[in-house]
């Protein structure tokens, strides 16, 4: 039973070209970070936000993976979609958001640690996506999974 289990992972298109979209969006957030600051943040690795997006990339690269292996007729292809709707629209809205109020937070923290010396850590701003960047990690992740199938 459990190596039926593995044996069906190890041989499932649709999850391993979505990890690899995911995969590979990572990887160019961390060069585009290498360029820019001549140097290596482990960070990079998980963090959010930032060009393309990895999110979108994967969840573009399964509804694809699934029009393919059940059909772009398929109520699976259906779901697979609105549910990589939602992520990319959570990403650039809701998430960007955040970003912003994180923002104005931190310079409401500077200002109180400039009058009373008030310690406290920062939130972190950049955690959302602009619709470019999930325009192309969506993008990424189609033409990935397009390669990945052809």
């Amino acid at each position: 039973m459990i190596e039926g289990f593995w044996k069906g992972v190890f041989s499932n298109k649709v999850l391993w070209v979505t990890i690899l979209s995911w995969a590979v969006a990572q990887g160019v957030k961390i060069l585009i970070g290498l360029i820019k600051e001549r140097k290596f943040n482990f960070y990079w690795i998980l963090r959010t936000g930032g060009m393309p997006s990895a999110h979108s990339a994967a969840v573009a690269a399964l509804a694809f993976a699934v029009g393919k292996e059940r059909g772009f007729s398929s109520p699976f292809f259906a779901l697979s979609s609105v549910f990589a709707l939602i992520i990319m629209f959570d990403a650039q809205t809701w998430r960007r958001s955040i970003g912003v109020q994180a923002g104005i937070l931190n310079k409401m923290m500077e200002d109180i640690q400039e009058k009373r010396k008030v310690g406290e850590d920062k939130l972190r701003e950049l955690v959302g996506h602009t619709p470019v960047e999930v325009f192309v990690g969506a993008l990424m992740g189609v033409l990935i999974a397009l390669t990945f199938y052809y």
